[in-house]
């Protein structure tokens, strides 16, 4: 987590001056899909909204089984398929990154693995630069994932360079919040029955990659929900002993949404933990995190961080080891090895 800010400046110098190519390789097509699994289909989440909301391009989420096992003839002539996968090994997406590819897709790999069989099967690679990461969770890896996420809708965006200024404060924005006080909060998560998480827009892809690291790192039950999901009925289940986590932008058009669900959610008898936001957000909530001092379209690159210093903590206390959490493995498999 410590090697985050480094990693991030170096996959941005590494992949911004590639902007270029990824227009050529979107060039005649009309719109952006992803192929991806556990952790880097939360990043491909982010991508998809960063994409429609800034570029104005339209994106998407494939389904690899889709491909795997379905084995549809789709018609991808008019599509650039991003496939995600931290090591670039996983089997599933690469065989769907070779599909998409004979369905008349362009293909784009995002990977941390330069000599992956994904990154070498694309047309184009965007390697990021977070250096092997020796723990299973993904955490400096998610992170590069995101910066790949924003470097490529902002180069299909009309003004490519517009956030250039704040993706350059990403990495001190990192660097700050990997000193957050979360004590407070590993108190409501570690005495709450089970956990709900919640986020919206832009901040829907942190709201799930935290729901997942406290599941699989803290083996708590926990449910990522996205806003409208959560209101439309699961909420009803929301008790006493129940814990929220709330993630929100410091700016933007779901901010006054998010304040409001913590205002609900406490009224239930969920103690509600938030993270960014504005002040009345940080007022609604039971405890307020630091979140970063980013735009929306960026936020979700430092609210992130907090989370992982909120996941490390709780397993932490939890007497868990969170660099190798008990059934999980690091290349994500999907399919039960086939005996021999």
């Amino acid at each position: 987590m410590a090697e985050q800010p480094e990693a991030c400046r170096r996959t941005l110098e590494a992949l911004v001056p590639l902007r270029a190519e990824v227009v050529a390789r979107y060039a005649g097509r009309r719109r952006v899909l992803f192929a991806a699994r556990g952790s880097s289909d939360n990043a491909a989440v982010y991508g998809r909204y960063l994409l429609e909301t800034h570029a104005g391009v339209p994106g998407g989420l494939l389904s690899p089984s889709v491909a795997t096992h379905y084995r549809a003839p789709l018609d991808l002539s008019d599509a650039l398929v991003v496939s995600v996968s931290q090591s670039g090994a996983t089997e599933e997406i690469v065989a769907t990154q070779d599909w998409a590819r004979g369905c008349g897709a362009a293909t784009v790999a995002v990977a941390n693995v330069a000599d992956s069989a994904l990154v070498e099967q694309a047309d184009l690679a965007l390697v990021t630069q977070a250096g092997p990461e020796v723990a299973v969770p993904a955490t400096k890896t998610y992170l590069a994932q995101l910066v790949a996420m924003a470097v490529l809708a902002t180069a299909l965006a009309p003004e490519p360079d517009a956030l250039d200024a704040d993706l350059r404060r990403v990495a001190e924005e990192v660097e700050r919040l990997l000193a957050a006080d979360v004590a407070a909060a590993v108190d409501v998560l570690a005495e709450a029955a089970y956990t709900v998480v919640s986020g919206r827009g832009l901040m829907l892809g942190t709201a799930l990659e935290t729901a997942l690291k406290l599941e699989e790192t803290c083996l708590r039950p926990v449910r990522g929900y996205s806003y409208a999901d959560l209101r439309h009925g699961p909420i009803s289940v929301v008790a006493e002993g129940a814990a929220a986590v709330l993630v929100s932008a410091a700016d933007g058009p779901m901010v006054q949404p998010m304040a409001e669900l913590a205002r609900d959610l406490t009224s239930r008898g969920a103690r509600v933990v938030g993270t960014g936001g504005d002040q009345a957000f940080a007022g609604a909530v039971d405890v307020a995190l630091p979140g970063p001092d980013l735009p929306e379209t960026l936020a979700p690159l430092g609210s992130i961080v907090t989370s992982q210093v909120l996941v490390e903590r709780l397993a932490n206390r939890l007497g868990l080891d969170p660099d190798n959490p008990r059934g999980l493995a690091k290349v994500t498999a999907t399919e039960p090895p086939k005996e021999k």
